[in-house]
C-alpha cells in the first residue's frame, strides 16, 4: 500500500526564509510602500491642509505727502506685494504701519485707508478705492498700492518724515485667525506678519504736493521681506 510523503512544514519554513531574493524583495517593496506613502502625506499637507503663510513685500522706493499746513496729516504710499505661502485662504483684516525717526524715538502711527495713487485732485474728488479686508487663497499673491494715514489728530510728531534723517517705519499685517483644525491649527499657528524697513526723502519741496508725492528711497535699493 502506497502511502503519500508527509510534507515538512517546518523546513518549508527554513527553506523560504534561507533565499535571500525572497527577503530583500519583501523589503524593499516595504521602502518603496513606506516613501510612496510620506510623499503621498507631504503633497497633502501642501495641497490642501498647510495653514496660510502669509509674506510681504515692500519695493525700494515708497511716496510721502504732506500737503496740510499746521496739521499732522501726512501721507504716505507704499506699494505692498502680499504672498500666501500656504495652501489655505489667508484673510488679512488690516494693515498698520508705525513711523519714527529710530529707536526710543516717538512713534506715529498709520492706518491703511485708500488704494491708489496719491495725488491732491484724487483727494479732492475721492478718486480712491477704500482698503477693505481682502482673502488671498492658498498658492496666491497680491499687489496693491496702499495709502497711509496718521490714526487720528492725537498722533505726533506732527511731522514724522524729514529731509535727509533715516525714517523707520514697521509695517504690521493682521490676519484673521484660522481653526479649521482646532487645536492643531492653535498649536501650529504663525506670529502675524511684519515686515521693519527704513527709508529716507532726499529733497522736500511742499510745491511737489500739489500734483504728486516725493519718493522715499532705501539705501541699498533693495526689497524689504519678512520671508525667509
Amino acid at each position: 500500500m502506497s502511502t503519500k510523503p508527509q510534507i515538512d512544514t517546518d523546513r518549508l519554513a527554513i527553506d523560504a526564509a534561507s533565499r535571500p531574493g525572497d527577503g530583500w524583495a519583501g523589503r524593499i517593496a516595504a521602502v518603496v510602500s513606506a516613501v510612496a506613502l510620506i510623499f503621498s502625506a507631504y503633497s497633502l499637507w501642501e495641497t490642501s491642509l498647510k495653514a496660510p503663510d502669509l509674506r510681504v513685500f515692500v519695493p525700494p522706493v515708497i511716496h510721502y505727502a504732506s500737503p496740510y499746513q499746521n496739521s499732522n496729516f501726512e501721507a504716505i504710499s507704499i506699494p505692498v506685494t502680499f504672498t500666501n505661502e500656504g495652501a489655505r485662504t489667508g484673510t488679512i483684516l488690516a494693515v498698520t504701519l508705525e513711523v519714527s525717526e529710530g529707536a526710543g524715538k516717538d512713534i506715529k502711527r498709520f492706518y491703511a485707508a485708500d488704494i491708489g495713487r496719491w495725488s491732491m485732485e484724487r483727494t479732492r474728488s475721492q478718486a480712491y478705492q477704500h482698503f477693505a479686508p481682502m482673502a488671498l487663497a492658498g498658492r496666491s499673491s497680491r499687489t496693491d498700492n496702499i495709502l497711509f494715514y496718521p490714526k487720528g489728530e492725537s498722533e505726533k510728531p506732527l511731522q514724522v518724515v524729514r529731509e535727509g534723517i533715516d525714517v523707520h517705519f514697521r509695517l504690521l499685517v493682521d490676519v484673521a485667525e484660522v481653526d479649521d483644525w482646532g487645536w492643531l491649527d492653535r498649536v501650529w499657528s504663525r506670529k502675524a506678519p511684519h515686515v521693519a524697513f527704513v527709508r529716507r526723502l532726499r529733497f522736500y519741496d511742499a510745491r511737489s504736493f500739489q500734483t504728486g508725492t516725493i519718493p522715499m528711497d532705501a539705501k541699498d535699493w533693495k526689497t524689504s521681506t519678512n520671508a525667509p
